[in-house]
């Protein structure tokens, strides 16, 4: 019977594991662009995000023989095409990897910072208007990085593969990186098949998604980038996958609930600045199954989840003190196997990253939260992973 059960648990981790990361072979779909979501966007093209031309979407080709940022110009009207591709001077997996966070921005859009998941290493790249210059890869400090997160200097990057850790790097000279020394820490498990990493509470601790012992944990960081304790909570709803920062230490988590069927869920924890969790909003559904990737609008109005099984897109309403509830249960279809996602820097315009189609879908963000498709740009490599806008 001892057997059994274990039997039992092991295929549940396996079955919500492959719940977030589906990767089929179909062939490309194309959409033409929807008309009056053009017209729609055109007419939002106020502000001073859209007078500037350096605008670019990322996402990472994460292929075996070597891996590249993916850079796609972004147009006024929130649409890509298609710039250029630069090596990491990594590789990657040539599949999915139930993650969040693999390519990221930071200072104010300057840098670039992506994983190597199959080289176990990190890179950094200088943007610029001409393009990306990488200007250092690294080892990532433990077994295939799957999250990478900043703070001002301070870099901490998610190892996923073998027992699993983190670790700290210093950004230097322009952006080149440089290990922390004593940085790095287990997870709570060394079996822990961890999604995310980010930093919360101004720089003050790092936040970390643990799919298979469903926990969410923290580890303080000092002023030097060194971790403290390690603080840990039982997510309201199993799989904690994929989570956004919301306003004064609040987090959201998607909660794939293993992938059941129309079980998802979306749930607030509160980081205090020791790292200590609380729970503030438990367990809001919307009748969708596998919410794996979470992002919040700049006004913090509202909250996107991707739902990988259902193939849709729901939204939800936050408030500033962790409040959720259901905005749009499906807010866009994109029978694509949606993963990963990413708005643009003014919350105009979110990006879909399409595991099974091998595409990212364009949707213009209205007022109210709602949604507008507005491009599907095919031709993304199969496996890639992670989504950066700006």
């Amino acid at each position: 019977m001892k057997q059994l059960k274990t039997i039992t648990a092991f295929a549940v981790i396996l079955f919500s594991l492959a719940a977030c990361q589906k990767q089929t072979q179909l062939l490309p779909a194309v959409e033409k662009a929807n008309p009056a979501a053009l017209q729609a966007a055109k007419q939002g093209d106020e502000g001073d995000d859209f007078r500037q031309s350096n605008n670019h979407v990322y996402t990472l080709s994460n292929q075996v023989s070597g891996n590249k940022v993916m850079d796609y110009k972004r147009a006024n009207n929130g649409t890509l095409t298609f710039s250029d591709a630069y090596a990491t001077g990594g590789t990657g997996t040539g599949g999915g990897l139930g993650n969040q966070g693999a390519v990221i921005l930071a200072e104010d859009d300057e840098l670039l910072l992506a994983v190597n998941p199959g080289s176990n290493s990190i890179s950094s790249f200088k943007v610029s208007g001409n393009g990306l210059y990488l200007k250092s890869t690294i080892s990532s400090g433990g077994i295939k990085p799957v999250s990478i997160t900043v703070h001002d200097e301070i870099v901490y990057v998610l190892n996923a593969g073998g027992d699993g850790n983190i670790s700290g790097f210093k950004l230097r000279d322009e952006g080149k990186l440089t290990a922390i020394a004593n940085s790095t820490r287990p997870l709570s498990s060394s079996a822990s098949n961890a999604a995310e990493i980010a930093f919360v509470n101004d720089g003050s601790a790092v936040v970390v998604t643990e799919r298979a012992t469903n926990k969410i944990i923290t580890y303080t960081i000092n002023t030097s980038g060194v971790p403290g304790m390690m603080h840990s909570i039982t997510s309201s709803t199993p799989t904690p996958f994929g989570f956004a920062n919301g306003e004064n230490g609040n987090i959201f988590v998607s909660e794939a609930a293993g992938g059941a069927a129309g079980a998802s869920k979306l749930s607030s924890y509160h980081i205090n600045y020791n790292g200590s969790i609380s729970l503030l909003t438990g367990s809001v559904g919307a009748n969708q199954s596998a919410a794996c990737w979470v992002v919040i609008t700049n006004n913090g109005k509202y909250a996107y989840t991707t739902n990988t099984n259902s193939d849709n897109l729901t939204t939800f309403g936050i408030t500033g003190n962790g409040g959720i509830a259901v905005n749009t249960a499906i807010a866009a279809t994109t029978g694509m196997g949606p993963i990963d996602a990413a708005l643009s820097n003014n919350s105009k315009y979110l990006y879909i990253l399409n595991s099974n189609s091998h595409t990212i879908g364009v949707y213009a963000v209205a007022n109210d939260g709602g949604l507008s498709n507005v491009q599907t740009v095919t031709g993304i490599p199969t496996g890639a992973t992670g989504l950066a806008a700006k």
